[in-house]
């Protein structure tokens, strides 16, 4: 598989902060990472999903075809208000972060002659979309897989916790 970089401006997400006074205890961190990783990859299915509706859209308000979309991510590196109230830097890797969704401007829109189109310019040519049902069915079926794969570390961890209080 080949990584896209996107090169066109990140649409802005809404930055979901936890309240400073709640604290963060270690025991629950793999929780907060699973379900990090569950958000990530359902917004993943939903983007490609929007992507596969959009495959043939060759107008859109902004007047072009339809532009791919892809999701950014990042690790998400904290050291929690517990390890800092303590003085100590133990940062830790705390799960992933949607960092926004951006245009995929990799591929170029395919241009094809349909003189009759509606949308054909003065030479007779359609831009569609630049996306490729087979590379978003397998990102679908990637982050599906992903997300089932969270979805059973957020089931084991659940389980110890329930284990570790009956103790």
């Amino acid at each position: 598989m080949t990584s896209i970089r996107p090169t066109g401006p990140a649409l802005e997400l809404p930055d979901i902060k936890r309240s400073s006074l709640r604290p963060d205890p270690a025991m629950f961190r793999g929780l907060a990472i699973s379900s990090s990783g569950l958000s990530a990859q359902r917004l993943r299915m939903e983007v490609a999903s929007a992507n596969l509706a959009n495959a043939e859209t060759t107008r859109t308000a902004s007047g072009g075809p339809y532009q791919r979309r892809i999701v950014t991510m990042e690790p998400s590196i904290t050291g929690g208000p517990i390890a800092q109230s303590m003085g100590e830097d133990l940062s830790v890797n705390g799960g992933v972060r949607v960092t926004g969704i951006a245009a995929d401007t990799t591929n170029a829109f395919e241009k094809v002659y349909e003189p009759g189109h509606p949308h054909a310019d003065a030479e007779g040519y359609v831009l569609y979309p630049n996306v490729d049902p087979t590379q978003e069915l397998v990102t679908l079926m990637e982050a599906r897989r992903l997300y089932d794969a969270n979805a059973t570390a957020f089931s084991s961890m659940k389980a110890m916790l329930r284990r570790a209080i009956d103790i």
